[in-house]
């Protein structure tokens, strides 16, 4: 069994990729989609959402991380994916499941599930472009609205050379409403010869259990739940082998806490910063009563010394009132 965090645009970043996979029990990660439109993006477009890059494409825990990009052009995708190689990337990922409305306007995302034509042809075209012993994989969803051609989109996924699919399994149109509808990804499993992986509404170990009698498949890819229970791959991997595991805690989590805040300051403006914790926390008061508390005080300032004192750390140089 392989878990796999999940990327996700905007929260996701290689901050919070670094805390989670310190937690363990992530096998591999995904960057952030990088946009890839009509030209050759230069190498710090690439650097800016995946620094992993510069220390040999894994995060500090020694997790590998995987470069998605996103766009419709076949030729443009497969020239920036391997510039992303020589960057150091160790797998390629193309996103055809991002379901935000702005990405489908420009053609990029979820909407191409509509042409299965052409995942095939950029599939095949990334494909060629990479070297042999790099991977290429996809994320996709069902469909746009329904989920009528989701076996047509694996099956020209995979005939194109992709080696893995991740299945979100929920259409466009759904967005992120549960339930997930699992057994479309036993559907898929059934017609391509690749592993895949089920991804969407696990967020206890009783969900992984559910979705993988459901599914059939061995594979996983944590989001959310994983994000907001931050050791839900170590519950998962200790129930799969029958060991017992006592839960992170909230006591053993605040550092956790405190270093992203530490990486948050570091990297973004005081403007900025603020928001990435509020963000962080917010889903953390799914899992964690104290966190509801903390996220209580913590969304009523953006003046960064203040929220370094509510985690008890020392407050950064460069703290402000933003």
């Amino acid at each position: 069994m392989h878990i796999a965090l999940a990327p996700m645009e905007g929260l996701v970043d290689n901050i919070l990729r670094d805390v989670l996979t310190r937690v363990g029990g992530i096998d591999w990660c995904v960057t952030e989609f990088i946009r890839v439109n009509d030209r050759l993006l230069p190498a710090s477009s690439f650097h800016k959402l995946a620094p992993e890059l510069r220390q040999g494409a894994r995060t500090a825990a020694g997790v590998a991380m995987r470069v998605q990009l996103l766009g419709s052009d076949p030729v443009c995708l497969a020239e920036n994916a391997a510039l992303a190689c020589e960057l150091g990337a160790p797998a390629i990922d193309l996103n055809f499941g991002c379901p935000a409305k702005t990405v489908n306007k420009s053609r990029g995302g979820a909407v191409l599930l509509k042409e299965p034509e052409l995942l095939h042809a950029i599939m095949a075209e990334v494909r060629r472009a990479v070297p042999a012993g790099i991977p290429v994989t996809a994320k996709m969803r069902l469909g746009f609205e329904t989920p009528d051609g989701a076996l047509d989109c694996a099956r020209a996924l995979v005939d194109g050379g992709a080696e893995q699919l991740v299945v979100h399994a929920r259409t466009k149109l759904q967005g992120y409403k549960p339930p997930a509808h699992w057994e479309w990804v036993a559907r898929v499993q059934d017609v391509v010869r690749v592993p895949v992986f089920a991804n969407g509404e696990i967020w206890t170990v009783e969900d992984w259990q559910r979705c993988r009698e459901v599914s059939g498949v061995k594979d996983f890819m944590l989001g959310r739940g994983l994000v907001s229970r931050p050791d839900l791959g170590l519950q998962i991997a200790a129930e799969r082998d029958g060991h017992a595991y006592q839960p992170l805690d909230w006591q053993a989590l605040m550092p956790l806490l405190r270093e992203f805040w530490r990486q948050a300051q570091a990297k973004l403006s005081p403007r900025y910063a603020p928001g990435r914790l509020k963000q962080w926390l917010a889903m953390l008061t799914r899992s964690y009563p104290e966190a509801v508390a903390l996220f209580g005080d913590v969304r009523r300032t953006d003046d960064c010394q203040l929220i370094s004192q509510m985690l008890g750390v020392a407050a950064s140089p460069n703290s402000c009132v933003a």
